[in-house]
C-alpha cells in the first residue's frame, strides 16, 4: 500500500504544483494576450479562477460518486492524462477565451481532490484520518512550494514555460499511476452509481440528511471563502503594495507552501494529540483572524515575507474539519461526502475570487476614494469571525 499512497500525495501535489506554477505569470499574461491594466488583468483572473471553481463545483459530486462506483484508480488516471492534455492546450492559447476553455477542462480534472480524499478515508482508520488529511493538505503544501518557485524562475523564459512543465509533471504521474496505483474500492464499500445522488444537488441532500453535518458545511464554505484571498489577490496585492516581481511573488508562496506543509504534515499530529479536532479548528480560527488583519495594512514587504510562516500556522482547520465530518460519514459515502466537500470549496473558489479581486479593483483604482490594496483581506477577516461563531454553536461529537 506504501506506492499507491505515495502516488495520492504525488497526484495532489502535482495539482498545487500546476496551480502553483503559473501563478507568478498570470498578471502579465494576461496583460501579453488580453491588454489593459493590471487592475484589468486582476478582474480577467478572477474571470478565470472562477471558471475553473465552477467545474470543480459542478463535478466535484459526480467524479467522488464516480469513484465509489467504479474505483479511485481509473478516475485518478483518467483525469491525469486529460490535465496534461489541458496543459498543452494552455502553453499554445494566443486568447483570453482559449485559456478560460483551458481553465474549464482544468477545473474538471482538478475535481479528483475529492477521489484522492475518499482514498486515504479507505485507508485510514478513525483516530488516523486527520493525521492522513492534513498529509494530503502537507502535499498540497509542497506543490506550493515547488510550483510558484519554479514557476517564478520558469517565467524568466516567457509566460508559456509554466505550462509546459505543468502538462510534463502530469504526464509522468499518470505514467507512474498505471505501474503503482491500486484499487482500495471493493464489493464491501462500493456503491452503485446514480446520477440522481451524482448531481450536485441530491449529493448535498444526502450530506445535509446526516445529522449535525449541515452547519460544518456552511463552517466550511466560510472558511475556504476566506482562505481563498491569498491565492485570488495575492499576485496582484504583492505587486500593487510593495512591487514584487514574479520571483519574489514565487518566493513568497513557497514559503507559505513550506509553513503549511510543515503544519499538516507534522504539526498537525501533536496539535490533535493537546487540542482536539475541535480545538484544532479553533486554534487555526485565531491564527487566521490575526494574519488576516495584520496583511491588510501591512506596508512593509520584507516584514510580510516574515510573517508568511506565522499565518500557515492556521493551516490545520482544513484536515480537522475534513475528519470530524469523515467519521460521521458510513464507509460507502466517503466519496460522496469528499466530493460534496469538493463542491463547496469550489463554490467558494467562485465566489471568493470574482469578490476579493472585485474588492481590491475598487480599492487600488485611479481615482478611488479610499486606497487600501489590503481590502480583501478585511473582507476575509469577517467571513472566518462568522465561521468560527457557527463553529462554537454547532453540535460536534469527536473523539
Amino acid at each position: 500500500m506504501r506506492l499507491p499512497f505515495l502516488f495520492v500525495l504525488t497526484t495532489v501535489m502535482i495539482d498545487a504544483m500546476g496551480i502553483g506554477l503559473i501563478m507568478p505569470i498570470m498578471p502579465d499574461l494576461i496583460v501579453e494576450v488580453q491588454g489593459g491594466s493590471l487592475a484589468d488583468a486582476a478582474i480577467w483572473g478572477g474571470i478565470l479562477s472562477t471558471a475553473f471553481a465552477a467545474m470543480q463545483f459542478l463535478f466535484g459530486p459526480v467524479l467522488g460518486n464516480l469513484s465509489d462506483a467504479y474505483g479511485r484508480r481509473p478516475v485518478l488516471l483518467v483525469s491525469l492524462f486529460v490535465m496534461a492534455l489541458d496543459y498543452i492546450v494552455m502553453a499554445i492559447a494566443g486568447s483570453i477565451w482559449l485559456l478560460l476553455a483551458g481553465r474549464i477542462v482544468g477545473g474538471i480534472t482538478a475535481a479528483t481532490h475529492s477521489t484522492a480524499s475518499a482514498y486515504m478515508a479507505d485507508v485510514s482508520k478513525p483516530h488516523e484520518k486527520a493525521a492522513n488529511f492534513g498529509l494530503l493538505g502537507a502535499a498540497f503544501g509542497v506543490g506550493f512550494v515547488l510550483g510558484p518557485m519554479i514557476g517564478g524562475l520558469l517565467g524568466e523564459f516567457g509566460t508559456r514555460a509554466p505550462f509546459w512543465a505543468a502538462a510534463a509533471f502530469a504526464g509522468l504521474n499518470f505514467v507512474i499511476g498505471c505501474f503503482v496505483m491500486t484499487e482500495t474500492v471493493t464489493d464491501a464499500n462500493r456503491r452503485p452509481f446514480h446520477w440522481r445522488r451524482a448531481s450536485l444537488f441530491g449529493a448535498f441532500r444526502a450530506m445535509t440528511n446526516i445529522p449535525n453535518i449541515a452547519p460544518l458545511l456552511w463552517v466550511y464554505f466560510l472558511y475556504s471563502v476566506s482562505i481563498y484571498v491569498y491565492p485570488a489577490i495575492w499576485s496582484y496585492f504583492t505587486q500593487e503594495r510593495f512591487g514584487w516581481s514574479p520571483q519574489i511573488i514565487g518566493l513568497s508562496l513557497g514559503i507559505y507552501g513550506i509553513g503549511m506543509a510543515a503544519v499538516q504534515g507534522g504539526l498537525i499530529r501533536p496539535i490533535i494529540r493537546w487540542l482536539g479536532e475541535r480545538g484544532a479548528v479553533i486554534y487555526g480560527f485565531v491564527f487566521e483572524v490575526v494574519s488576516f488583519l495584520l496583511l491588510a495594512f501591512l506596508t512593509n514587504g520584507t516584514i510580510a515575507l516574515m510573517l508568511i510562516p506565522i499565518t500557515a500556522l492556521g493551516a490545520v482547520v482544513t484536515p480537522a474539519l475534513q475528519a470530524i465530518m469523515s467519521k460521521s460519514v458510513p464507509d460507502a459515502q466517503q466519496g460522496e461526502l469528499q466530493g460534496v466537500l469538493t463542491a463547496v470549496h469550489a463554490l467558494s473558489m467562485i465566489v471568493s475570487p470574482l469578490a476579493m479581486t472585485a474588492v481590491f479593483a475598487q480599492f487600488t483604482r485611479e481615482g478611488t476614494l479610499f486606497y487600501l490594496p489590503g481590502a480583501p483581506f478585511l473582507v476575509a477577516l469577517v467571513l472566518m469571525v462568522i465561521g468560527s461563531v457557527i463553529f462554537l454553536r454547532a453540535r460536534i461529537s469527536v473523539a
